[in-house]
């Protein structure tokens, strides 16, 4: 019984760095990159992770790049019951902090998935780009849609904000 606990604590330790699924680039640590499954016709996915700046100056998330037609940072906004997405042209992320990419609030768009589907246990090649740290590859994995979390948010498309621009 002992040989079988010990195997498994060297399994769950030489396992570990798979399952942590964080990455480093400079003084910033990027934990947990994943987006949820999508429908079959949706045209766009989320991309949502932890950013922390262990540095001493702040950083800036300035862009994601990936194979889709844009790829865009937003934040879901409530407005008297209505949601907006706002663009945003970087995601500030000052020393000692972590900002979180999650639904609801800042996260990144993948933008003209045209059928193509996000389906659980796929990964999504991006590159994340940062002012000062530079440019890191990650890979966001499609993990299944926590039960509630449903796609049924009413959105004003008609009043999204992109690039500062309306998008009327």
């Amino acid at each position: 019984m002992l040989k079988k606990l010990a195997f498994i604590a060297a399994l769950a330790v030489t396992a570990a760095p798979i399952w942590a699924h964080e990455y480093t680039v400079g003084d910033l640590e990027i934990s947990h990159p994943h987006a949820f499954e999508t429908p079959p016709m949706a045209m766009t996915g989320g991309g949502f992770m932890s950013i922390t700046n262990s540095g001493a100056a702040a950083d800036r998330l300035i862009a994601v790049r990936a194979d889709f037609p844009r790829v865009e940072l937003h934040q879901s906004v409530l407005t008297d019951g209505v949601g907006k997405m706002l663009s945003f042209e970087g995601i500030d992320i000052a020393p000692g902090e972590t900002v979180l990419l999650q639904p609801g609030g800042y996260h990144v768009m993948f933008i003209g998935l045209a059928g193509r589907q996000f389906k659980e246990g796929e990964k999504i090649a991006a590159t994340l780009v940062f002012e000062q740290a530079g440019d890191l590859a990650v890979e966001f994995s499609v993990e299944k849609r926590p039960v509630g979390m449903g796609m049924g948010m009413k959105m004003d498309h008609g009043k999204m904000q992109m690039n500062g621009m309306s998008g009327n």
